[in-house]
This record gives C-alpha cells, sequence and structure tokens, in this order.
C-alpha cells in the first residue's frame, strides 16, 4: 500500500508521541519522518488545492477538466486515522535539510547493434531527497568506458508508474532487493547506505537482505582480451623494481675494504670504499688514495653496475650476455617476417648471480672481477640496516693498517738564559720565530665585569728576622686575567727552587697557591699571607674546583670529637667561640689545615654578629653613594624585580638580585652591596627586594644622615691591623659534625 510522503505533522505532537516497539523509533528529530503516517489528509489536500505542509505550490494538481471528474476516475479518501497534530507544522524543507537517502542499483541495457554483447549491466547510485520528495540518478564515471555517464536523471520528482501516475514517488516506494522503474526504465536496488537503513528503519519499513550485485559480461570479456593482448607470445622473466626502487631511493650501504694489489707489496694494501644501492642492487668502488702516492686519480675503482658472482677471468666474449636469444631460420621471407625469430625456451642463455645485500658482511671477501676485496669496516647506517633485516649485532672491524710507528720524543734544549723561556721555547718549535700566543680567553672570562674585580689581594708580612722589616705590611693582589705596586711590579713569579737552565717551562704562582697563612717566596722575599679581603674569600669559596679546600678526618675519632665539643661547650649552647674553634681545630688535626681553611670554615658554619654595624648607618652610606653619582632608576629596579619574580611573593634568591644589580651597573662598593642584602635576607636565603628598594631610594624614603659620618676606610688603612678574624660571634658546631661524620643515632 503506498503512503503519503511529502508532509510533517508538529514537533511538539512528536515529541510526546509513543514509541512503538516493533519499530524501534527513537523521539529526536532525525525519526520525525516516522508520523508522516498523520498527514494523509494535508497530503490529499494538496493534490487538490495545491499545498503541500502548509505551503503553496507552484501548480494545482485537479482531477478532471476544470474540477469535473472525468468518466471513470474517483477522488480520494481525504480522511485519516489519525488526529491532527497540534501546534504549528514546520515544512518539510526544514525538518528534512541536508538529510539524503543513498541507495545502489543497477539497470540492463540492450545492445542490438553489436553481435558480441547482448545486453550491458550498468551500475548507478539513486539519491532521494525527503526534503521535497525529489529523486536524482547518478552513474559512476569509468575512464574509456565510451558511454556517456555521469548524472542520468536530474533531480525532479518522479511520477509512479501506470496506473498510478498522478502519485509521485515517497520514500515508502524504496527498499533493497526491489525494483523501481523510472520513466519505462527498470532499476534494481541491491543495497543502501547505513544512513540510509537506520532512516527507514525508524520509519516503519522493514527492510530486505541485500541482493547481489552482478558483473557486466562485456566488461569481464574487455578485461580478460586486455589481459590476453598484454602477455608476450614469447613470456620471459619480468621484474617489477618500482616497488623497490621507490622504499629504497636513496639508501645507501658503505663498506671500508682493502684490496692487496701484488704489485704493490711495498706500499702496502689499497684503501677502498665499496657502497652498495639498495634501490636497484648496484655497486661502485672508490679508492681512498694516500698523500704522495704517485698514482693517477680516477673517478672510480669500479664504475655503478650490477656486480656479478664467480665472474670468468678472461670476461665473456662480445654477445655472450643478451636479453633475448635469436634463431636464424633459411629459407624465402613471408610477409611481415624475417629470417630470424626468437627462441622462447632461451637455449644457451648465460644466468648471472649478482652480489645482494645478504652477501656483504665485514670479514667477506668479494670478487671484483679477478681482484678479491676484503670488507673490513661499515658505517652506523649500514650496521642498523644489518641489524633490522638479518638480526646481525657484531660488526667488530678488521684492522688491516700497520700501526704507525711511534713519533719520536722532540727533546728542547735547556734554557739558555737569553730572553724569556717563553720565547726561548718558541724558537725552538719552528724556524721561523712567533712572538708569544696570549691566552685571550683567560682574558675575556676574568676582566673586570661590574662588581667583579677578578683580583684577589692578601694581606701580607715579610718573614724575616730584621726589626725594621718585621713590622712592615704588604698587599699582595693576584690579577686572574693574565696574573702594581712600589715593592714588585705587576708580572709572573716563579716559584723557588726551580733549575734556572733546563728544558721544561718554569712554574709561576697561582691562585691555587695563594691562601691565608701560605708561604711564598717572591725574587728571594718570603712572605706569609695573614688575611684577605671579603671579595677574595667570596670568590675562592665559590671556585672551589679552583682553589681546593678539603677536610678529610676519620670515622674513627668522630665520638672524641664530639666529646670535646660537649666539654667545651657545658650548657649545651651548640655554639662555641671562634677562637675556641680554631684552637680545637689546630689541635685536632696537627697543624694539617692552613689559616686560609680554618677561617672557610667559621664563615660557612659562623653566626654573624649584626649588631657590629648598624643597618641605619649603612643605608646612610648607600643613599649618599646613589646621591652623589645621580641614580634614580628605582621605578625601572622594580619593574625588573617584578618580572623575575614569577611567583609574585615579592621575594628572589640573593644570587638574582645580586645579578640585578649588576646589571644596572649600581653604583654601590660590592662589600657594602653584599651586606645591605644580607641584612634583608630571611633564612630560606631570600630577600625581600621591595623593602630593599624602598630601603635605598633616597628620593621617597631619605634616612636621616648622621652629624658625624665616618668615611669609609680606604683599602690601605684596612691591613694596618693584622690578623683580622671573620666576622662571626660564634660557631654552629653541630651542623659541622653532622657534616662530617653524618647525623648521631
Amino acid at each position: 500500500m503506498k503512503q503519503p510522503g511529502d508532509f510533517i505533522s508538529s514537533l511538539e505532537w512528536f515529541r510526546n508521541a509513543t514509541v512503538h516497539p516493533d519499530t524501534g523509533f527513537e523521539q529526536d528529530i532525525n525519526g520525525a519522518a516516522a508520523v508522516l503516517k498523520i498527514g494523509e489528509e494535508k497530503f490529499h489536500r494538496s493534490q487538490i488545492c495545491g499545498y503541500s505542509n502548509n505551503v503553496p505550490m507552484m501548480f494545482h494538481d485537479k482531477p478532471g477538466i476544470g474540477g469535473e471528474l472525468l468518466p471513470g476516475q474517483t477522488l480520494k479518501v481525504t480522511n485519516s486515522v489519525f488526529p491532527e497534530g497540534i501546534g504549528s507544522s514546520p515544512p518539510s524543507w526544514i525538518a528534512f535539510d541536508k538529510q539524503v537517502l543513498c541507495f545502489d542499483a543497477y539497470f540492463e541495457e540492450e545492445v542490438p547493434e553489436k553481435n558480441q554483447e547482448l545486453y550491458r549491466i550498468r551500475h548507478c547510485k539513486i539519491y532521494f531527497y525527503p526534503e521535497d520528495d525529489t529523486i536524482q540518478v547518478t552513474e559512476p564515471v569509468v575512464k574509456n568506458s565510451g558511454l556517456n555517464q555521469g548524472t542520468l536523471v536530474r533531480r525532479h520528482q518522479i511520477p509512479l508508474p501506470p496506473p498510478h501516475e498522478d502519485q509521485f514517488y515517497t520514500m515508502y516506494d524504496f527498499n533493497i532487493n526491489t525494483e523501481i522503474t523510472l520513466y519505462g526504465r527498470k532499476y534494481k536496488i541491491i543495497d543502501c547506505d547505513e544512513y540510509t537503513k537506520n532512516f527507514l528503519r525508524k520509519i516503519g519499513i522493514r527492510l530486505n537482505p541485500p541482493a547481489s550485485r552482478p558483473d557486466d559480461p562485456y566488461t569481464t570479456e574487455r578485461q580478460q582480451r586486455h589481459l590476453a593482448s598484454t602477455n608476450p607470445f614469447h613470456p620471459y622473466e619480468r621484474f617489477d623494481t618500482l616497488k623497490q626502487f621507490l622504499e629504497f631511493d636513496g639508501k645507501v650501504l658503505g663498506f671500508s675494504c682493502v684490496w692487496n694489489d701484488p704489485e704493490s707489496q711495498l706500499t702496502g694494501p689499497r684503501e677502498l670504499v665499496l657502497r652498495y644501492y639498495l634501490s636497484d642492487d648496484t655497486i661502485d668502488i672508490r679508492e681512498v688514495l694516500p698523500r704522495n702516492s704517485g698514482r693517477d686519480v680516477v673517478p672510480f675503482f669500479l664504475k655503478r653496475d650490477k656486480l656479478p658472482k664467480n665472474a670468468p677471468t678472461p670476461p665473456y666474449h662480445p654477445g655472450t650476455i643478451t636479453n633475448y636469444t635469436l634463431l636464424n631460420v633459411l629459407g624465402k621471407p613471408e610477409r611481415n617476417k624475417g629470417y630470424y625469430i626468437r627462441d622462447i625456451l632461451q637455449t644457451g642463455a648465460v644466468h648471472r648471480e649478482f652480489y645482494k645485500d645478504s652477501d656483504l658482511k665485514i670479514g667477506a671477501v668479494i670478487n671484483v672481477w679477478g681482484r678479491q676485496i676484503l670488507l673490513c669496516d661499515c658505517d652506523e647506517f649500514t650496521k642498523e640496516h644489518y641489524r633490522k633485516k638479518y638480526g646481525i649485532v657484531d660488526f667488530t672491524p678488521i684492522q688491516y693498517k700497520t700501526p704507525p710507528p711511534p713519533k719520536p720524543e722532540k727533546i728542547i734544549p735547556p734554557y739558555n738564559g737569553f730572553g724569556s723561556e717563553e720565547d726561548s721555547l718558541s724558537s725552538c718549535r719552528g724556524v721561523v720565530v712567533k712572538a708569544l700566543h696570549k691566552d685571550y680567553r683567560q682574558f675575556l672570562e676574568k676582566d673586570r665585569y661590574g662588581m667583579d674585580s677578578n683580583i684577589l689581594r692578601y694581606a701580607a708580612k715579610l718573614v724575616t728576622d730584621s726589626a725594621i722589616d718585621k713590622d712592615r705590611k704588604f698587599i699582595i693582589s693576584f690579577f686572574l686575567r693574565i696574573a702594581g705596586g712600589k715593592f714588585l711590579e705587576r708580572s709572573h713569579i716563579k716559584k723557588p727552587g726551580q733549575e734556572l737552565f733546563k728544558s721544561e717551562p718554569s712554574e709561576y704562582y697561582k691562585a691555587q697557591d695563594l691562601f691565608v697563612g701560605a708561604r711564598v717566596c717572591f725574587h728571594g722575599h718570603k712572605f706569609l699571607l695573614v688575611d684577605a679581603d671579603e671579595y677574595t674569600f667570596n670568590y675562592m669559596e665559590k671556585n672551589a674546583n679552583e682553589v681546593k679546600q678539603a677536610l678529610s678526618m676519620t670515622e674513627s675519632r668522630a665520638k672524641e670529637i664530639r666529646k670535646t665539643f660537649a666539654i667545651t661547650d657545658p650548657e649545651h649552647t651548640n655554639v662555641i667561640g671562634y677562637d675556641t674553634f680554631r684552637n680545637w681545630v689546630v689541635s685536632v688535626t696537627g697543624g694539617g689545615f692552613s689559616e686560609h681553611e680554618i677561617m672557610t670554615l667559621g664563615r660557612h658554619y659562623g653566626m654573624r654578629d649584626e649588631s657590629q654595624t648598624d643597618l641605619h648607618f649603612l643605608l646612610s652610606v648607600a643613599q649618599d653613594k646613589l646621591k652623589k653619582n645621580t641614580f634614580e632608576n628605582f621605578e625601572q629596579l622594580n619593574a625588573v624585580f617584578l618580572y623575575n619574580d614569577r611567583e609574585k611573593c615579592g621575594q628572589l634568591p640573593y644570587e638574582t638580585c645580586r645579578t640585578i644589580f649588576k646589571s644596572f651597573k649600581f653604583p654601590l662598593p660590592d662589600d657594602l652591596l653584599e651586606t645591605l642584602l644580607t641584612r634583608f635576607e630571611d633564612n630560606q636565603k631570600q630577600v625581600d627586594y621591595r623593602k630593599f628598594v624602598h630601603a635605598l631610594n633616597w628620593r621617597e624614603n631619605q634616612v636621616r644622615v648622621f652629624e658625624v659620618v665616618k668615611e669609609p676606610p680606604k683599602r690601605e688603612d684596612i691591613w694596618n691591623q693584622l690578623p683580622r678574624s671573620p666576622p662571626v660571634t660564634g660557631i654552629r658546631y653541630p651542623p659541622l659534625l653532622d657534616d662530617l661524620f653524618g647525623k648521631e643515632e
């Protein structure tokens, strides 16, 4: 029974519709076609009045002539068993917009003009558009088919075949494994896509099983004739090398190999480089010529080609290796035939085997036209190729070169006393004397940068029995960038006790040789280093790899040392004085520690006396320095601090703050800046940069200047009091013992 198709009820009624268990209907917009049956009355009214879903049509389909029925013509039933929906009814072109039903079909076409074929099977696709019940038929285009393919039926409404030509096709007329007639041509529907199946199930259509798809006899015969025409009458073995070329193009295996040329036994084996091309299994060989070999330079030792195995010596005569064999036929030539025919049996053909990648490995000997080539090593790509393809893991190279003789030791004549040792040594290294090469890298790395002077200064005194020289005070400056004063000009200083006239270069004093407590001898004058400035202490502590300061104690004395500290600290304050700590270190190590090492330990584990210098006084001195240098970039300084503070907590590490001040070329001495940063530092080594910058801002937070402001002492006055103990009031000995022996259980 045919059902009306081009209509839809109201969506409000559709949402409240009851689900029928047999149809599998779902309440969604895609299943709106399930309620199309309720519009039967509207459908018949549209056939009479020219309306479809309350939308006026372009024509009026009325029965008869002028509204009067013809003889034998009857009106359609306008009543429906379904009630009309409540509410507005959206038109079908909105409800079914962009929804298409796709069916696979075929039809038979007679071919009366040819005796070779009676009919053809033409496959096509039928598209049904539910929005306006239009149908379109297309045939996929086949190359060189000779048929007009593409759109066979343009999209429009198609009437049913007689006797129902007054009605049009609807979605209820389509099913799998059925036939439909479009303008006299029968189409057999064999299948549809998944969306169409779901759509038809939702509107209550039971789908038939898919039908088989017949083959076109003409196309099958044409394919067989094409294969028969492409097969040669004289078949030869054919190889398809395109796949191998596309897969391995540009991939080359490389081997190092040697050839023991019998004519060059005195010069040793000849080194070769073999390359195997995976794209076409060809090989080429190049020769590695040493310097002054006397041989002509040729592009290739072996030109790129396939290398046959067991090639005869001498090689084959010309014409022996051919692609095919010709037979001489006696008699007169016929039309389009000659005296020769091709031998399909390939009688007398020479079958050769060529080298493959499976034949090449380290240690293998290959025959290159009579020359025995030994493969000794390969590159990394070749090793990876053999690991993946053949599972080879041993790639031990073969040593074919004799080790070179050891170079004779160059004997340098002893220093003769003329000029410096470096100039004399450069005259022995070559005929042309070159100037001494200076270490510019060290100069650039250790040159002054910002507040880092890279100059280590020590306080020293003469080790002498002279009453006049005993009280003399000296400042020893060690320049890290290359190595003044009135007593000794700036220069390299040799270590004492070295032979003057010798072949080896002399040793000079380095930064590792200078520390507090060290005894040095400069041109016969002995000095004792008794103190150093703050920059020197900080530099040597940060660069421990350059200045070695070790502390080695055995665990067997751990209990004894802990007991000694407990006796020294009867009140259990975990703090002892610096002098007590120094005497204890000297007694325990037996004088093995230098004064510098003891002071370094004291500075690391000590408690600094922050009350020695008033913070108010330090800020007044700092602001006075900033005023004199007209430094006012406090807002920009705050912006840089805020940018580096990723967590926006108002605190940054000590080193980060110091680096930022260096980038601004902050006009404060290094020791004053470090002291102020330490005062604003918490236990976590974090500096409150907001308070610190606000304290230095002499524009907004000017500190009262003392009536008598002491000028910072000059560098010469710093060393007047020797020795100078580190600025600590006490030593926290529990962390020291824990670092040495571990925590006590």
